[in-house]
C-alpha cells in the first residue's frame, strides 16, 4: 500500500481566488464585497488564515494596475499590507517581502511585481543569476540582461 502524504492547506488552513481579494479591495460589487469582508475580516484568523498562492498574487497586482489604476506605490503597499495581516498566509511571504524591497530600493521601478518576484524566487533557489531580454527586470530587478 502506497503511503499517502499530506498535501494541500495546512489544518484550518483556506485558499483564497484572485476574485475574492479584489472584490475585498475595490468594493465594487455590493453583494460579493460583503461576503469577502466577512469572510476576510469575520471568519479568517491567524490560526485559520487564507491562504494566498503566488499566482493569485500576481493576478491581483495585474488587476489593480490594469482595471483599477493602482499606481506602482499603491501595488507594492498592497502587497505589503496582505503579507502583514495576520488572517492572510502568503506562499513564501519572506520572497515576496524581499520582491517588494527589490522593487522598492530600485525606484522609481520600471519593473513589475511579476518580474521581482521571478528574480527573486530564482535567488532563493540558489540560481547565480537570471537571465532575462526584458531591459527594465534586468535594471529594477537585478537580472541579467541577454544580449
Amino acid at each position: 500500500m502506497p503511503l499517502k502524504l499530506a498535501r494541500g492547506c495546512g489544518s484550518g488552513m483556506v485558499g483564497l481566488d484572485t476574485n475574492v481579494l479584489v472584490r475585498y479591495l475595490a468594493q465594487d460589487d455590493a453583494r460579493q464585497a460583503a461576503l469577502a469582508t466577512q469572510l476576510i475580516e469575520k471568519q479568517l484568523s491567524a490560526t485559520q488564515p487564507g491562504f494566498v498562492s503566488l499566482v493569485v498574487l500576481v493576478e491581483l497586482v495585474w488587476v489593480l494596475k490594469r482595471l483599477y489604476g493602482a499606481t506602482p506605490a499603491e501595488l507594492l503597499d498592497t502587497v505589503q499590507d496582505l503579507a502583514n495581516t495576520p488572517q492572510l498566509r502568503l506562499e513564501r511571504r519572506e520572497v515576496v517581502l524581499a520582491a517588494v524591497r527589490r522593487l522598492t530600493s530600485s525606484r522609481p521601478a520600471k519593473a513589475g511585481l511579476a518580474d521581482a518576484l521571478v528574480a527573486q524566487l530564482a535567488e532563493s533557489e540558489g540560481c547565480a543569476r537570471t537571465w532575462t531580454f526584458d531591459k527594465a527586470a534586468a535594471s529594477s530587478c537585478g537580472m541579467t540582461l541577454l544580449a
